[in-house]
């Protein structure tokens, strides 16, 4: 008499950008959900906690095309596969589109977009041979909309979701099922390195009163210095990664999910509202924009 099959090796997640906030919190729910999880970041350094924890942990440059293979083959030879990738490597670039060097653009699409396309190309392959996968990518309400100072953060969160609806059609045959997840505003170290790129220092900047009032606007939701309307909804990372397992686990996941409830409602409203309607009933009245008699 035979004995039992063996039992299904659990499902293996690679998990991008697990030094902080959304990535350290995902990579720790999915762990505790029973998965195989494969917590990567730039630093290894930062992913002792993950390690401590029962995860793996991995180096992984995603603008860095050896370092994204060798993490996907390491993750291959050790576990057979990844079956779910989790996109959330990521920063935002804050600066006007007139200001903002086109190096620093390339440095963002380079990490947000290219980023994410190379760990997709390097998974798929496995994916369809196996007959099936998950991709998460982690995208944003600004891929819906866009705001002054945040135009080329949106622009690459535009992009991914662009990405995310034609990788949604064009895997289904095989199995992988894509979903995007957008957050609005969440405190995490993510929220201090926008802060840190605004050019308040530039004097000779036309737009310099409006990056001051920037810089205060951001500052009250990430550090509530005082009490705004984007700070009192703000959202845990964790709130988050309780998403991503969900989209994870969910037998038919939608093709994306809002996360708090100003991405419900502003998402909702950028849908319905002419854009003149939206951008003055909206974006002037809740964000800082620049004005003719900012001081220059």
């Amino acid at each position: 008499m035979s004995g039992p099959p063996p039992a299904a090796r659990p499902a293996v997640a690679l998990v991008t950008g697990c030094s902080s906030g959304i990535g350290r919190a995902t990579a720790a729910r999915l762990h505790r959900a029973g998965l195989r999880v494969v917590a990567t970041a730039r630093k290894p350094e930062t992913l002792e906690e993950a390690a401590r924890a029962g995860m793996d942990t991995l180096p992984l440059d995603v603008t860095d095309a050896a370092s994204a293979e060798a993490a996907v083959e390491a993750t291959t030879a050790r576990h057979g596969g990844v079956d779910v990738l989790v996109n959330n490597a990521g920063y935002g670039l804050s600066g006007t589109v007139e200001e903002t060097e086109l190096e620093r653009v390339r440095e963002q699409f380079e990490t947000n977009v290219l980023g994410l396309v190379r760990l997709t190309q390097l998974v798929l392959p496995g994916m369809r041979r196996r007959g099936g996968g998950r991709i998460v990518n982690v995208s944003s309400i600004f891929g819906r909309y866009a705001v002054p100072g945040g135009g080329l953060y949106a622009a690459s969160k535009h992009a991914v979701e662009a990405l995310s609806d034609a990788l949604r059609l064009e895997t289904a045959a095989f199995g992988v099922r894509v979903v995007a997840v957008a957050p609005g505003p969440v405190r995490t170290p993510w929220g201090q390195g926008f802060l840190d790129q605004l050019p308040t220092g530039r004097a000779d900047s036309p737009y310099r009163g409006f990056h001051e009032r920037a810089a205060e606007y951001y500052g009250a939701i990430y550090h509530r210095s005082r009490r705004s309307l984007a700070g009192a909804f703000a959202i845990e990372p964790e709130r988050v990664a309780a998403v991503v397992e969900r989209a994870v686990r969910a037998r038919r996941p939608r093709a994306r999910y809002p996360v708090g409830f100003l991405a419900s409602s502003t998402l909702a409203l950028r849908r319905l509202a002419p854009d003149g309607v939206f951008d003055h009933a909206f974006v002037r009245r809740q964000f800082p924009v620049p004005r003719p008699d900012d001081p220059r």
